[in-house]
């Protein structure tokens, strides 16, 4: 069917048993292309009937449908004429595993972040209103967004204004790990909804077994049996937001589905519709397993296995726990993407997951410190600017013990521009008392984190990319790393070419670094004199070093895997301006654009942040 689907209006006409039958088709081909190409398998294999009904009910484009983070919204590209495109899905130049605003009329927002859907579609309802116009807006989001404060503040504003609103709750008891907080355990209270519904029949049965004498009290056994309603499940916490509450609803059964959103579409109030839906549906694995399928990797030939930068911390941080009692470590419904699932099978009660609230992760941090306590408090890059706040107001005013391990700095890959971490230099270099460092490879991590917990003069940020990390030790001593101290990895042999312009001073940052030596030679090779450091410290930056280093005659070339404005090579860039050092400095970073989805290796080729590609970029500037 697939095939002649151009369109959400090509299903308008369909039974309900050819509804089924397409989503039956829908799943085989998520299933197939997310096997191939990675993606976020188990949460759009539960929406594909959700999907399939709103799509029959409401009138999209026109109708706006926003998807909270998106991880749910295959089956509705696959119907909105991207099917012959879909096997691209997170392929460079192809199909992004998000909604997408560039990408399709049907997208009417790019997602990646959670939570943020009611309040995008409080506004556009609102601007509709405005313009005088009735299309609907839908808000489909899921039960582990709903831990995020922006999801509860969405709530509160749209309660109040009354406008007409539908937000689908996909309830699968599950976000990136296992839900945990009293909202999932709330939410968890649709499953006694069945005592609702046989209280409604036990009431319906009674009165009409007496005839006649009965019909005039159905009415009023019907409204009295919808009180009661709110007391078996969830609809409580909504009513009293101002939202009428409908469910719990089988989010499998189309008919069902199909019914529940065609009764509630003209409701002039904001209405909030529970769905139940089990992640994975229709794949074994996946049900069985839906945090392993949550999102999987591209299906790759080779079965070897490598350390992780991830891992390297993760074991590191279990083994300093055992010597330091005062080790706390924190995520934000990560434990597993952040390796501190490791942490909580040794130190449990040192151990805090605290749902997709990255805010509340940070002041939490900070109350532990004020304590004495030292918190390690591990987020991915991208998530960790929700909390800029809290890091500035909660933490680097109060100049508190708190270190922040930023997971997933640099290009993330597939999952595109909402999740590359490349924002995370420019926002809190600016936060006074800050130290902020990226080791360049497994063993300096190690050192690093270390190094992090003797250090007592206030937070500590340490970043670190995704993927294989280099130069694994084993069984090597702790030891510090004295703060903002530079290490020189490679200088030229004394060429003597007669020509100052070829002296240079490659300033390496993060995981670039380990292939400093490497880098160095290529240069010599090619006749240029270097210098190359690595700038482990980004604040504060060795001044004792760029002093020694620097002289009228030399170029200064920074190297990171960031965002240029406000990043490590602005950060020399200052300080040589501050020294009053007169000098040329050439930044090699990432410009002002937003970077797209693909392979770690695509997209560094793109920007000019592999080996050669820096070579080059080296080669030009000196000519």
């Amino acid at each position: 069917m697939l095939d002649n689907i151009k369109s959400p209006s090509d299903i308008k006409g369909f039974s309900i048993e050819k509804l089924e039958t397409l989503c039956k088709e829908i799943r085989r081909e998520i299933i197939d292309v997310s096997i191939q190409n990675g993606g976020h398998l188990g949460a759009s294999l539960g929406a594909v009937e959700l999907i399939i009904a709103l799509h029959k009910v409401f009138d999209a484009p026109n109708d706006k449908i926003i998807f909270d983070v998106g991880h749910q919204a295959y089956a509705h590209k696959l119907i909105t004429g991207r099917y012959a495109q879909f096997k691209t899905l997170r392929t460079y130049k192809g199909l992004s595993g998000f909604t997408n605003r560039y990408e399709s009329r049907f997208d009417h927002f790019t997602a990646g972040h959670a939570g943020p859907s009611i309040s995008i579609a409080l506004g556009i309802q609102e601007a509709l209103k405005q313009k005088k116009k009735d299309n609907h807006v839908i808000a489909v989001i899921g039960d582990g967004s709903f831990s995020s404060g922006i999801s509860f503040e969405g709530l509160n504003n749209a309660g109040m204004m009354k406008n007409r609103l539908m937000i689908v709750l996909n309830d699968n008891k599950m976000s990136i790990s296992e839900n945990v907080g009293a909202i999932s355990k709330w939410l968890s209270r649709a499953i006694t909804g069945s005592g609702y519904k046989w209280l409604k029949e036990s009431i319906k049965s009674f009165l009409s077994s007496k005839g006649r004498a009965g019909e005039p009290f159905l009415e009023i056994g019907h409204k009295l049996s919808e009180r009661f309603r709110i007391l078996f499940t969830p609809g409580i916490l909504f009513e009293g937001m101002g939202f009428e509450y409908v469910g719990p609803v089988d989010g499998h059964n189309l008919e069902e589905l199909i019914e529940t959103f065609n009764t509630n579409k003209n409701n002039n109030r904001p209405v909030l519709i529970h769905i139940m839906t089990k992640k994975g549906k229709g794949y074994l694995p996946s049900e069985e397993n839906p945090e392993k399928y949550h999102g999987i990797s591209p299906k790759k030939n080779s079965t070897t296995t490598h350390v992780t930068w991830t891992d390297i911390f993760s074991q590191t941080l279990v083994k300093m726990a055992k010597d330091y009692k005062d080790i706390i470590a924190i995520t934000a419904a990560m434990p597993n993407g952040t390796g501190l699932d490791k942490f909580y099978k040794y130190y449990p009660d040192r151990f805090y997951d605290v749902g997709i609230a990255e805010q509340h992760a940070v002041a939490f941090a900070a109350g532990m410190a004020n304590e004495g306590l030292k918190p390690y408090v591990a987020i991915y890059s991208t998530f960790l600017q929700r909390s800029i706040d809290q890091i500035f107001h909660e933490v680097s005013l109060q100049n508190l013990n708190v270190t922040f391990i930023i997971d997933r700095a640099g290009f993330v890959g597939e999952d595109g521009a909402t999740h590359h971490g490349v924002f995370d230099i420019p926002l809190l270099r600016v936060f006074p008392n800050m130290v902020i460092a990226s080791p360049k490879d497994a063993l300096e991590l190690q050192q690093m984190v270390y190094t992090s917990y003797h250090y007592k003069k206030g937070p500590f940020a340490i970043r670190f990319p995704r993927g294989k990390a280099p130069n694994v030790p084993e069984n090597i001593a702790f030891k510090e790393i004295p703060i903002g101290n530079w290490d020189i990895l490679f200088e030229s042999k004394k060429i003597e070419l007669g020509n100052d312009n070829r002296k240079i001073i490659l300033l390496l940052n993060g995981w670039i670094a380990s292939f400093g030596k490497e880098i160095g030679e290529k240069l010599e090779f090619e006749g240029i004199n270097s210098t190359i450091i690595n700038s482990r410290f980004i604040k504060p930056l060795d001044g004792v070093l760029l002093n020694r280093l620097i002289n009228k005659d030399v170029k200064i070339i920074t190297v990171e895997e960031s965002a240029l404005a406000g990043g490590f090579g602005s950060a020399v860039l200052e300080w040589l301006s501050i020294n009053k050092k007169i000098v040329s400095l050439y930044p090699i970073a990432l410009q002002d654009e937003y970077v797209e989805h693909g392979t770690q290796s695509e997209l560094r080729k793109k920007v000019g942040l592999e080996i050669n590609s820096i070579i080059q970029k080296i080669k030009s500037i000196l000519s």
